[in-house]
């Protein structure tokens, strides 16, 4: 039959439900899938809301699969069918019967509907339903016109195809394609018939241009009991951000007791914001805190800090603060900030609640700019740390770094023959203090220049190569110290050749492991290094520590960090490298290395303590497995054959089952340092209920690090987890108890302390 010409126009329904459920429901309607967690992650991203656990029936029954989806709607025609048709004239036409109006995806159907094409007015009667690829509509009735696009719909209730995101109206109404409101609104996520969380609301503008929704006496009710309520509430109804109150947290420890946070978002401009977190702890008081953000075309950052007037605990006040910043300067310059401060050295004891945060004994500050190009790179900035240990007394604090300038440059002569330079220049500063006798103690303090000019001639081939290299490190001080309150001044130095030679085979052959194909590789390698003995004792130590001894280290050429020292070496490192490849993607799934320096003369430039006289450093070995996608194992041992004795020692094994279900057990052992065991799982029992445990602890103390359980239920729409918690609090070994209610209403968001950032950390493998 002919088309009317003024309903050839796109149906405007879908805009006020989709606009509805984005001022419930947010933005993250249409959030991606995020990446897998991969085994033997340290942490893994969140995943997406999971509603395999709601009725498969649950949606308006009347779906009609297979509609068309290619195409532009206002291109298509407008398709009429019924059981009856009546037209007295063409003013009028009235669809009896099973009534059907489809444009591309658009279906409306109804018993009865009437079309007046001189007022562009029509009526849906009786069971009326509409569908389109993103949502499914049904009404009691539904009228309106198409010029101009307005609509009331009696009776609504809607399904998103997508998100699940449901509910119902008593009223509808379409201003225009710009402007709606509806009355008496209820969404959830949940099953339609026994919604375990819905939003309510008397009524709920909407202002499509503004990308606002206004609502009135709007209720949050998880099952019937009212969790939370706004007279007045504004929602986004798109990805435009607007201001608003966030989701609250709240939680309980024994050591600041009820801790409540209601968050504030201020949408100030296109490209920063602002959040506000008022946050009551009723042992210690009111905290204010803040988290401002911007973003430009060079520019991106964020500024934040809390602050409590008076803890009425410490009785002082307390706060910390941090300031981000990155801007590029150019193609090969930018700017880069990461400023950091507290007001106690106590402040992570009382407000932190991991053991990292509370094992953070030194809070860096740094600001540089950078600049890279082709073969060189250079940075101009400073280092500062703030003691938060209060068992560190304040000289041990690290030298200020003010300015730090470096240079590298690498460029090629003739051939495959290269030169270039690494340089270094650093003023240090620091504070006195008074020792326990109440001595004023100042330290060394000046300037240290540190070039280090070389020659290289890297060689190599597919299963070889040889890496020749000479060069001379010269460093030189400008000094003062103050003895007897008189300021002597020094400018000692150093100058030392340094000569290595890296070499190693790369050996390959088929392998077949249980009916899959393998690429093993055997890979022998060499390191000679040859650094003549200079006598160092006049040198200061500015920021010089010896470096952790690992696979890496059997071939460097210092094993100091900073240039105070440099290692006097006639040392041979011999290794070995197998590796195990499928063949089908390349991945590595099984690399096991071992090796170890053998020194020709005595060990004579030492940090502290006398000279040594090894003949050969401790072996290093180490191994990692992950066969399959369900096991992974790794092994780090160093076993030191001067002292027949292990000086490191760590083993990690991560299962999973049973879908996200994970068990690691792990064992770390540093000689004279620490030995931990750790055990962590997430057990599912069944489709609903997981259980959560870590339980870290130290042997060498012979007390608990952190001990964690509780219990996770799944369902339709709702998460919720209760946790226990008793963990140090202190480095001096004082602990917390602390206990966790956290809810999570699928496309919603959370209420309760935040359990996901603690327990990604704690249990590897964990997906929230």
């Amino acid at each position: 039959m002919p088309v009317p010409r003024n309903l050839s126009r796109p149906f405007r329904l879908r805009q006020l439900v989709q606009a509805t459920v984005l001022c419930l429901y947010g933005a993250g309607a249409y959030a991606a899938q995020p990446a897998a967690c991969l085994p033997g992650s340290d942490q893994c991203p969140r995943k997406s809301d999971d509603f395999r656990l709601c009725k498969p029936n649950a949606l308006l029954s009347f779906y009609v699969a297979g509609l068309p989806t290619g195409g532009k709607r206002e291109d298509a025609d407008t398709d009429f069918a019924a059981d009856r048709f009546q037209s007295a004239d063409s003013s009028k036409y009235v669809l009896q019967g099973n009534a059907r109006v489809q444009r591309l995806d658009q279906l409306i159907r109804a018993d009865e509907l009437t079309y007046w094409t001189q007022t562009t007015a029509w009526i849906a009667s009786g069971n009326v339903r509409y569908q389109d690829r993103s949502m499914l509509l049904s009404a009691d009735k539904a009228q309106g016109k198409t010029t101009p696009n307005t609509a009331v719909l009696d009776g609504v209730r809607f399904q998103m195809l997508s998100s699940r995101g449901n509910g119902r109206a008593q009223q509808a109404e379409l201003i225009d394609d710009d402007h709606a409101r509806m009355s008496v609104v209820r969404y959830s996520t949940c099953d339609p018939d026994q919604p375990s969380w819905e939003i309510r609301a008397r009524d709920l503008a909407i202002d499509q241009a503004e990308g606002v929704g206004r609502g009135h006496d709007v209720t949050l009710r998880v099952g019937d009991v009212p969790i939370f309520w706004l007279p007045y509430a504004r929602f986004p109804t798109d990805n435009r951000r607007q201001s608003g109150f966030l989701y609250p947290s709240f939680g309980f420890n024994g050591n600041s007791g009820l801790d409540l946070t209601l968050p504030y978002y201020l949408n100030l401009a296109e490209n920063y914001d602002m959040t506000l977190y008022p946050r009551l702890v009723t042992q210690r008081g009111f905290m204010a805190g803040a988290e401002f953000r911007y973003l430009t075309d060079s520019s991106r950052g964020r500024i934040d800090g809390s602050w409590m007037p008076n803890d009425r605990r410490a009785e002082r006040e307390r706060g910390q603060w941090h300031i981000e910043n990155f801007t590029t300067l150019g193609s090969n310059w930018n700017f880069a900030a990461n400023v950091n401060g507290v007001t106690d050295k106590r402040y992570f004891e009382d407000f932190g609640d991991s053991l990292s945060s509370i094992a953070t004994s030194l809070l860096p500050s740094s600001a540089y700019l950078n600049g890279r190009g082709r073969g060189w790179s250079f940075a101009a900035g400073g280092d500062k740390y703030q003691i938060t240990d209060p068992s560190l007394p304040d000289q041990f604090e690290p030298y200020v770094r003010l300015p730090r300038i470096t240079f590298e440059g690498d460029v090629s002569l003739a051939g495959r023959l290269r030169g270039g330079v690494k340089s270094e220049f650093v003023a240090f500063d620091k504070d006195c203090w008074r020792d326990d006798t109440g001595n004023r103690v100042c330290p060394t303090t000046g300037q240290r220049l540190d070039l280090y000019p070389y020659l290289s001639l890297p060689l190599e081939g597919s299963s070889w190569f040889l890496r020749p290299e000479i060069g001379v490190r010269h460093t030189r001080y400008d000094v003062e110290t103050e003895i007897d309150r008189h300021t002597v001044g020094a400018t000692p130095q150093r100058t030392v050749p340094i000569a290595s030679l890296d070499m190693g085979l790369i050996f390959e052959r088929d392998a077949n492991l249980f009916g899959s194909g393998y690429t093993q590789t055997l890979e022998p390698r060499l390191f000679y290094l040859r650094v003549p003995y200079r006598n160092q004792d006049a040198l200061p130590v500015f920021d010089t520590q010896l470096l952790t001894f690992d696979f890496p280290q059997l071939f460097s050429t210092n094993r100091y960090t900073g240039a105070d020292r440099q290692m006097d070496a006639n040392n041979l490192t011999a290794a070995i490298t197998t590796r195990l490849l499928e063949t089908e993607s390349g991945a590595e799934r099984l690399s096991a290395s071992l090796g170890q320096i053998r020194y020709f003369d005595d060990q004579r430039v030492q940090l502290y303590g006398a000279p040594t006289s090894y003949s050969g450093s401790a072996y290093v070995a180490e191994v990692d497995v992950h066969l399959s996608d369900k096991w992974r194992l790794k092994v780090a041992d160093q076993w030191n054959p001067n002292g027949d004795e292990t000086d490191l020692s760590a083993i990690s094994l991560q299962r999973r089952f049973l879908g996200d279900g994970v068990l690691n057990l792990s064992y770390r052992y540093r000689r004279d340092f620490l030995e931990q065991t750790n055990v962590s799982a997430l057990i599912p029992l069944n489709e609903r209920w997981r259980l959560i445990g870590r339980w870290n602890y130290s042997l060498r103390d012979g007390k608990p690090l952190e001990n964690l359980i509780g219990v996770e239920r799944d369902s339709c729409c709702v998460i919720w987890r209760l946790l226990a918690r008793h963990y140090l609090r202190t480095a001096g070994g004082k602990a917390n108890d602390a206990l966790y209610f956290e809810m999570e209403l699928k496309g919603l968001g959370a209420i309760g302390q935040k359990t996901g950032d603690f327990l990604r950390r704690g249990i590897l493998g964990y997906q929230q």
